[in-house]
């Protein structure tokens, strides 16, 4: 089983990264493989709703929602991890996780989903809640920790001195592994995910 581990920092080692680190730590001590994805500093616009995905099955306008398609597909769980920026998710991770739950959710559905963040100082619930909403409309079961999932640091050293938030990380890869494994269990016994109803759509404007 693997993991796939989502940066969306444009700081490729700073502190999101550490925080994901040590949960694929904690993942790969209980046997479960991991890829850690960048998605860059270059920006990423959010979905503007084109409906190009539809027939071409991923995003007609590139980039990494449309790159990371094969790990997506390959993967077992994912874990979100973004910095806070504006007391806010950064602005590049929630328009790739938009994009790639608009032209991908296929490959995302009924898969165990974390988010976690960064921060210096404030801001980190807000972020957490934000990323958390693509997972539950996506029917992604969330992985949750011991504290909310998010470490303390200006740099990705002072992230790893912040001793309880790199716990909770450990933590939260402790648990995805449980959860993987219990799905496997259900799976060899004959349990399949349930088939959601898709038919109402109501528009309260009359």
């Amino acid at each position: 089983m693997n993991v796939l581990l989502i940066n969306g920092s444009p700081h490729a080692h700073g502190c999101t990264d550490a925080a994901l680190r040590e949960v694929a730590a904690a993942l790969n001590a209980d046997g479960i493989e991991t890829t850690i994805y960048h998605i860059g500093a270059k920006p990423v616009g959010g979905c503007v709703g084109c409906g190009g995905c539809a027939k071409a099955g991923r995003c007609v306008f590139g980039g990494p929602p449309a790159e990371v398609l094969p790990l997506a597909e390959a993967a077992d769980g994912f874990v979100f991890g973004a910095p806070v920026h504006y007391a806010t998710a950064a602005a590049g991770m929630l328009g790739f996780m938009h994009r790639l739950a608009y032209s991908a959710g296929r490959v995302l559905q009924q898969k165990p989903a974390a988010v976690v963040t960064s921060a210096r100082r404030a801001g980190t619930t807000t972020a957490l809640e934000a990323m958390e909403k693509v997972a539950q409309i996506c029917q992604m079961p969330l992985v949750s920790s011991t504290y909310w999932p998010m470490v303390h640091g200006g740099t990705a050293e002072q992230a790893a001195l912040d001793e309880e938030g790199m716990q909770i990380m450990r933590n939260l890869g402790h648990n995805m592994a449980w959860l993987l494994r219990c799905i496997e269990a259900g799976r060899a016994a004959g349990i399949t995910p349930p088939r959601a109803e898709n038919a109402a759509r109501t528009n309260f404007i009359r």
